[in-house]
């Protein structure tokens, strides 16, 4: 009885499940001896279960498991309120094909003795302990194991409440702050828009309509051939310069001809003169852009428009390497990286990286930048994300 008592003072000051096993497991195996020591309670959704351990380190508290899988299967679906073996490896009820009985086999635990916890009547899980010595375990030991389970129960229960409590109070935390940062987001690329939309109208006010204004002038009855020609030459110009402006605004190039394409040409239409940088492409995944929906697509291109404009009119970048390829858990990863100077100080290239950021953010994708002997923008891209987002 006293080590009882000891057993419900050590639990009155832990405040995480972990811990509070911890605390009182000395106390215990002074009630009952084990080689190891785990409570298994069933998760919210009852289908799966999670693992906390003392003496051994085993795989059964690195994650959680099915309930199906669940060598204590039969308590935890409320078959049975006690199971006992004095060979665990060779019982069926232990170790049946899909079972999670690795950390059994491994350590060779073989006598077992597992009893429900119960919370309001309710089986919540269920204690076990385990011994390398075959057959120590018997029906004497099984009440001592229910008190322990009464005690532990109502404690453990109430740290597994308050610890979901936390999680859905971060979780509920991290939505809010995602989506009020894609709220800002958008009105950054909102605005964003609105002056390359004024940029445009002024190209063709500027520029364009000017143009086509003198040339209108120009036109009158009894023209020499070499006037005509002039003024053709300055209407194709004309042509040209829209066309300029409209492959800013739409990128035709990348639907009609693909990613690297689209990104070859802007390189080259961005590239000054005087401009030594050359642009390396490779694409490992063989057309994996093909797998991504318009909006997707677009927004990737127009990440790597930036970048590249980043690289030769900030950086003073030499080489420009485009890459994409696969990450490990199957994601699209595209790549820039250039050997150029990073100048983070610049207002300009600020701007341009929370664009970035934002159009990466907006599509569902991770975005990092690295500075190291230049600079590598990183844009991860699920090839799921099919959504249509609004950029």
């Amino acid at each position: 009885m006293d080590n009882y008592v000891k057993i419900s003072n050590h639990l009155a000051g832990e405040l995480d499940i972990r811990s509070a096993l911890r605390a009182v497991s000395g106390e215990i195996e002074k009630i009952i001896a084990y080689d190891h020591l785990d409570v298994c309670l069933i998760d919210q959704d009852g289908l799966w279960n999670t693992s906390y351990e003392v003496g051994l380190r085993t795989s059964w508290s690195s994650s959680r498991s099915l309930v199906a899988a669940s060598p204590v299967r039969s308590i935890l679906n409320g078959e049975t309120d006690t199971m006992l073996t004095g060979d665990a490896l060779i019982d069926p009820r232990y170790v049946f094909p899909g079972s999670v009985s690795e950390p059994m086999v491994k350590h060779g635990l073989r006598s077992r003795i597992n009893v429900a916890m119960k919370v309001f009547g309710r089986t919540a899980g269920a204690l076990n302990f385990s011994l390398r010595q075959p057959d120590h375990y018997n029906e004497s030991h099984v009440p001592t194991v229910q008190n322990l389970a009464d005690i532990l129960a109502p404690y453990f229960f109430a740290l597994r409440a308050n610890e979901n409590a936390k999680k859905e109070a971060v979780e509920r935390t991290k939505i809010a702050a995602q989506q009020e940062g894609l709220r800002l987001g958008a009105l950054r690329l909102t605005d964003a828009l609105e002056r390359e939309r004024q940029r445009i109208g002024m190209d063709l006010h500027d520029q364009t309509l000017a143009d086509l204004t003198r040339i209108s002038r120009a036109l009158r009855p009894g023209l020499t051939l070499d006037e005509t020609a002039q003024l053709q030459g300055e209407f194709q110009g004309c042509i040209q310069q829209l066309r300029r402006i409209i492959e800013t605004s739409v990128p035709s190039i990348l639907e009609l001809f693909g990613f690297e394409e689209a990104v070859r040409s802007h390189f080259e239409s961005v590239r000054g003169p005087d401009q030594k940088t050359t642009l390396s492409f490779v694409d490992s995944t063989h057309g994996s852009m093909s797998d991504l929906g318009e909006t997707e697509r677009i927004a990737l291109f127009r990440i790597c428009q930036e970048a590249i404009n980043n690289s030769l009119k900030h950086a003073e970048a030499s080489q420009l390497n485009v890459t994409i390829d696969e990450s490990d858990d199957k994601r699209v990863r595209v790549r820039i990286a250039d050997n150029g100077q990073f100048d983070d100080a610049g207002r300009t290239r600020q701007s341009g990286l929370q664009h970035m950021r934002t159009r990466a953010k907006l599509i569902g994708a991770s975005f990092k930048i690295e500075k190291s002997s230049g600079s590598t923008i990183t844009v991860l891209m699920s090839r799921s994300n099919q959504e249509e987002t609004v950029l």
